[in-house]
């Protein structure tokens, strides 16, 4: 990437007034759901739910999964790869809107379990461009001195919120986590963020009702697939371009491309709008894990890495969006 231009800032831990990703990690459900299992509640066949959406399995949590521990897991694995003592961590952020306790935070849980002492926590609520806009806060917080390393975390158990039986997103949901440590470097590792939310499309991907509404009638998650379709395709795959363009990352320069895993289709368009080449990896993980929703770019971004389909120091390029409808792209440098 170029050289961005920033203001000057307090210290930032010896680095250069930039920020990079030092290590991802991962967190997948043991249990494997395929189609076949699906079509028993939502009266489909496989063959449509994998032309529809590319899905061929997905993993949905168990009951001591939870969205703590799957958190916690994934994080770990993070500052493992990234070989940050959790002490070590300023700030951690977490991405999630399957989070149903209201407070307290679920960050601070995590931060705690880690042995992350010294952290502040913040929990973001973002949907599936979660993660995204909380790598541009770490980010900024890094690049401005507030921050030396910032644990990121997109943690969901989309099963808890969406109906099992609703033909129209039950099988594109699942559940998992994923985690990136940020910290200073001397040259741009994460470059500069567009980002965007639009409310007049807010009813596209909604709760059917408030949680304690006085019905008693548990709230679902409800999503207009095409409308959100379109909009992805006018808007999304747009700012995705731009996002490479402020980074100064040619298409055909570009080593992998990690949008957000909502399915195969929006993926393959998006890819062929942006005049990807075969240089450049896709990522595909929602054929074996689902539409994970914040959790899904860092998932993606680890099995690109463990399949070898990318290398550190490849440029790869970040694309959240979702429910708002709202999203966030950036390109950044594998580890």
């Amino acid at each position: 990437m170029r050289t961005v231009r920033t203001a000057p800032h307090a210290d930032t831990g010896g680095a250069g007034g930039h920020s990079r990703i030092l290590g991802i990690g991962g967190y997948r459900p043991r249990r494997v759901v395929g189609n076949a299992e699906l079509c028993e509640a939502i009266d489909s066949t496989e063959e449509w739910i994998e032309t529809r959406s590319g899905i061929r399995e997905r993993r949905f949590a168990s009951a001591h999964e939870t969205l703590h521990s799957m958190a916690v897991a994934a994080a770990g694995k993070a500052l493992a790869a990234a070989g940050v003592d959790p002490m070590r961590i300023d700030l951690v952020l977490l991405a999630s809107m399957s989070q149903l306790d209201q407070t307290p935070p679920l960050s601070a849980r995590v931060a705690h379990a880690l042995g992350a002492r010294a952290a502040a926590a913040i929990d973001l609520s973002a949907a599936c461009a979660g993660f995204c806009h909380a790598l541009a806060l770490a980010s900024d917080a890094v690049r401005a001195g507030s921050a030396r390393h910032v644990l990121v975390i997109g943690a969901e158990r989309m099963t808890d919120i969406v109906e099992r039986t609703d033909r129209g997103s039950a099988f594109l949901f699942a559940d998992g986590a994923g985690a990136v440590v940020v910290a200073g470097a001397d040259a741009p590792g994460i470059g500069p963020v567009v980002r965007r939310a639009d409310g007049a499309y807010s009813e596209a991907l909604r709760m059917t009702a408030p949680w304690g509404d006085s019905t008693g009638v548990r709230p679902w998650m409800r999503m207009d697939g095409r409308r959100i379709f379109r909009w992805a395709m006018d808007e999304v795959a747009p700012a995705a371009a731009e996002a490479l363009r402020a980074a100064g990352v040619t298409p055909d320069a570009l080593g992998a491309f990690v949008p957000h895993q909502a399915n195969v289709r929006i993926i393959d368009l998006m890819a062929e709008r942006l005049g990807l080449g075969s240089r450049t990896a896709v990522a595909r993980d929602v054929v074996r894990t689902g539409n994970t929703s914040a959790a899904s770019i860092p998932l993606a971004l680890e099995a690109l890495l463990a399949e070898g389909r990318a290398v550190g120091g490849d440029t790869a390029l970040l694309v959240g969006f979702g429910a708002g409808l709202n999203y966030a792209a950036q390109v950044v440098v594998l580890p």
